[in-house]
Formats: structure tokens, C-alpha cells, sequence
């Protein structure tokens, strides 16, 4: 996807490259739906929500369109079986999920299990469906991401993400190591923090292909009024 390259963000630019976020646990029918028809009628490319609102979110979108329906897998913190990350793949492939978003072993990272953190996500990615690997980046020296990246390429994942939402707010440098490690190889998503146009700027410059956020409708909204 071509990275704008003005000082100034264009609606047809910025649009494609958001992931509208769709995960509060107390998001009622209502407001998912308002949720969903707005990143439809902006040609957002995707929107995340999770499991439970799945098949709600995969009716509203209906079955075409540019928006893709994502499913978080094992979402926040990666930290259950990988047989059960299986098993939530796989019902989120049946309910109409588009691509995944997986959080990985960090366990095995951190052990330099290379091959145990490889497997679970080329398990994975044998579901069918783009697989983006969730890389809590603050928590991971050099070593650990640079394992990790290569170790996700190499099991078929298609993207990398940078976090899960919770920790600091993504920055360009975490951007730049990212390009750095991947090499062109795979897209990369930017999450955490992204609320205003400025810092949604400086991330696709610094070379984010997809910017994952809550606040999409809001920085569409606000390009509309500018």
C-alpha cells in the first residue's frame, strides 16, 4: 500500500491504512454496528474486534467490501496453549474473520525457542488467513525482536504489528527498527496511542504500512473539518 508522501494527509490517503479497533468489553450491539458502518463508509481496509463480536461484526459488514473483518487471537498477552490459539483461529476462520492477529509465545522468545515460537505461529497461519504476529516491542531487547521477526517470516506470517495497545504510546523510532528488521519483507502495523493526525503523520513517514487505532472515525473526521 503507497505511504503518503505530502506534509499533509489526504481522507483517500490516510483511510485505507487505518484498522479501526473495535475491542472494549462493553461495546453494545449499537454502538458496534455504528462502529462497523462507519469504517465501511470511510473504506477503512480493516476492523478488530473481539471473538464475541465477531459474527455480529461479520454480519454488518456483510460479505465484500474493502474493509477487512480481523480477529485477535490469544489477545492481549499470547499467554494461553498454543492447541487452544489453534482452536480460536479456526472458529474465527469459521465465523468469517478475514485475517488474524495473533500474540505469540513470548515465553519461548524469551528461552531462545526459536522453533517452539515458530511452530505455534505457522500452526497458525495453516488456518488460511493472513496471520500478523503481535510483538510487544518495550518489553523485548534487540536480540529477542530480531529472533522473533525472522522466526514469524520464516512460519508465513504476513505482517508484524508492534504491540498490543496496552503499553507506550508508538513511537517513530519504534517504526524505524521495525523497517530496519524486516527488511521489506512483510507489512507493518502501527498501534498504541495513535489519537491525533500529527502522530498518525510521523508513523506512516517513518514507514508504517497500517495504522491500528480506536480513534480512526475521529482522525477521518477531523482530515474532513481541516
Amino acid at each position: 500500500m503507497p505511504i503518503p508522501s505530502k506534509n499533509k494527509l489526504e481522507l483517500s490517503d490516510l483511510a485505507p491504512l487505518i484498522h479501526q479497533a473495535a475491542l472494549n468489553p462493553l461495546l453494545d450491539q449499537e454502538k458496534l454496528y455504528q462502529i462497523c458502518d462507519s469504517a465501511r463508509g470511510f473504506n477503512f481496509s480493516g476492523l478488530c474486534t473481539n471473538l464475541n463480536q465477531l459474527p455480529l461484526a461479520r454480519n454488518r459488514l456483510g460479505s465484500s467490501g474493502p474493509t477487512k473483518l480481523i480477529a485477535p487471537i490469544a489477545f492481549p498477552f499470547g499467554t494461553i496453549p498454543s492447541f487452544l490459539k489453534k482452536v480460536e483461529a479456526e472458529w474465527a476462520a469459521s465465523e468469517g474473520a478475514d485475517e488474524l492477529d495473533v500474540v505469540p509465545n513470548f515465553s519461548a522468545l524469551s528461552q531462545k525457542q526459536a522453533e517452539v515460537f515458530g511452530e505455534e505461529l505457522a500452526s497458525i497461519c495453516a488456518v488460511g488467513l493472513p496471520v500478523r504476529v503481535i510483538l510487544n516491542m518495550s518489553q523485548l531487547n534487540p536480540e529477542e525482536l530480531s529472533l522473533a521477526i525472522d522466526a514469524a517470516l520464516d512460519a508465513g506470517v504476513s505482517g508484524i504489528q508492534n504491540g498490543n495497545g496496552f503499553g507506550p504510546p508508538v513511537t517513530t523510532k519504534d517504526i524505524h527498527d521495525l523497517v530496519e528488521l524486516v527488511h521489506g519483507r512483510c507489512s507493518i502495523k502501527a498501534v498504541g496511542g495513535l489519537k491525533t493526525l500529527q502522530h498518525a503523520l510521523e508513523i506512516v513517514k517513518a514507514g508504517a504500512t497500517l495504522i491500528g487505532t480506536s480513534s480512526g472515525i475521529d482522525l477521518v473526521q477531523k482530515l474532513r473539518r481541516d
